[in-house]
């Protein structure tokens, strides 16, 4: 029969409706719709694609956020840019310089806070974590929800709204394709090769899983060590 009850199964949940629920969550998780199931737990498409940096080979050129701001909105300004580099004259290196982006998070806080979906994750470009604008109101929870500091999220002050890396999706002075599979402005440009782009989910349980080793023999033959 069609409606066979599974005597295993939840009380009152016949297999076609089962089959019915898993489907409809399927065609959510393909449409990059965060869902929650019967517990509460929200769940959100995983993004297909995260940005790596190796903090010996960063010198804080700030390269990188020159280029993003130019990339994304034309202008020549890094408080635009969606990459922060934060430096420390006070530490010692290699702990005197932090480069700050969005890591699209497994189950991203910013999604899942924001009031009129501006963020959320986006199936057109890998279900990569993005902001839009047109929907953002500027009202930063998705900043305070962040749970890193400094926050991953930039406040775009003459927009008044907020922002963040979106792996280079939406690029409109790129002149390439952006997000997973295209190009990443940042990585394009960097002088030292210190930034990479991976399809693998860094460990989300560790601070510098998002920290690699891109130093090869190139680097070894200026004498730098590799280590």
């Amino acid at each position: 029969m069609d409606d066979e009850r599974d005597p295993s199964s939840t009380p009152g949940l016949s297999r076609r409706g089962l089959l019915s629920g898993l489907a409809s969550l399927t065609a959510l998780a393909a449409l990059g719709v965060p869902f929650r199931l019967d517990g509460g737990t929200l769940v959100i498409p995983n993004s297909e694609g995260f940005l790596l940096v190796d903090l010996k080979k960063c010198q804080g050129c700030g390269t990188c956020m020159m280029a993003c701001a130019l990339a994304h909105t034309g202008v020549a300004s890094n408080s635009l840019a969606r990459i922060q580099i934060v430096q420390d004259p006070w530490l010692d290196f290699p702990n005197d310089i932090f480069v700050a982006a969005c890591r699209q998070c497994e189950n991203a806080p910013c999604v899942a806070v924001c009031p009129t979906g501006a963020n959320h994750a986006e199936p057109k470009f890998g279900n990569t974590r993005m902001v839009d604008a047109e929907k953002c109101i500027g009202c930063k929870l998705c900043m305070a929800r962040c749970p890193y500091t400094p926050a991953r999220l930039q406040w775009n002050a003459p927009a008044r709204k907020s922002q963040k890396c979106d792996l280079c999706a939406d690029t409109p002075f790129l002149g390439e394709k952006g997000g997973p599979g295209g190009t990443q402005t940042c990585v394009k440009v960097c002088p030292m090769n210190a930034i990479a782009f991976t399809a693998k989910m860094p460990d989300q349980s560790s601070e510098t899983s998002y920290e690699t080793n891109l130093r090869g023999k190139a680097w070894r033959r200026l004498g730098m060590t590799t280590e």
